[in-house]
């Protein structure tokens, strides 16, 4: 069997043309102008800030559904306030006082509103009852201060702060826990809002997360003891003592 072929790809067998994909020049063309710039995808976000999602249901919410909680929302006239079924100084602490921090992970009222309240009062009239429960309390606290979420930050902040303040034997007690709830404020210690020159109008409510964890922590130095500065120095490197 004869056949011929030429440069443009084409091939005769016997008087039929074959066509010979991609052989030859032809068709071909050529430019010298420069490549389009292509986008550069953005690199992802590791989200490291971002707030968690919150669980939607708690133990403080179970319990308060169930009724097995003392307290019931008051309404004197247009206010709200917490009313207690049962005296606060009778109640078990070993129980109740760790499901008041679980319902500080509560985005929802009344759940927020009575969990907020309640550890209040519990805090404020706890006193000599506080200690011997402290242990139950970090994993509510690790757990509220790892959702990120702004709000909830903030009022397990005050919570923490009114837990210094009940005594220098709770304050250094907590020092062997700071590795379970310090690594969150060493992540948030420095996200503080930036207004510029503008007025915050916001600083009466003490809800800036950046100053609230440094007075947490200043508290945490001047009530918890001598060796209460080098453990927290230890998880946030950052921290200058107050004391000096």
């Amino acid at each position: 069997m004869e056949s011929t072929g030429n440069r443009f790809g084409i091939t005769s067998v016997k008087g039929h043309k074959i066509i010979t994909k991609c052989a030859g020049m032809g068709g071909n063309s050529s430019s010298i102008a420069a490549k389009k710039a292509q986008a550069v995808p953005k690199k992802p976000k590791a989200g490291i800030f971002a707030a968690q999602a919150v669980i939607p249901t708690t133990i403080f919410k179970k319990c308060y559904d169930r009724g097995d909680l003392p307290i019931v929302v008051d309404f004197i006239g247009a206010q709200r306030k917490i009313a207690w079924k049962v005296e606060v100084d009778l109640l078990d602490y070993h129980h109740y006082l760790p499901i008041f921090f679980h319902g500080l992970r509560e985005s929802n009222d009344p759940y927020k509103f009575l969990a907020d309240q309640g550890l209040n009062a519990l805090i404020q009239l706890g006193r000599e009852k506080i200690l011997p429960v402290l242990p139950q309390l970090i994993i509510p606290i690790k757990e509220a201060l790892g959702t990120k979420n702004h709000e909830i930050v903030v009022k397990t902040l005050k919570k923490l702060q009114a837990l210094v303040k009940v005594s220098d034997a709770v304050a250094e007690s907590l020092v062997p826990y700071y590795r379970q709830i310090l690594p969150v404020m060493n992540l948030l210690k420095h996200r503080d809002i930036n207004i510029g020159d503008k007025i915050d109008y916001g600083q009466k409510k003490c809800d800036n997360v950046g100053e609230l964890i440094q007075e947490t922590l200043e508290l945490f130095e001047r009530h918890g003891g001598e060796d209460a500065y080098i453990n927290i120095k230890y998880m946030i490197p950052t921290y200058e003592s107050c004391m000096f």
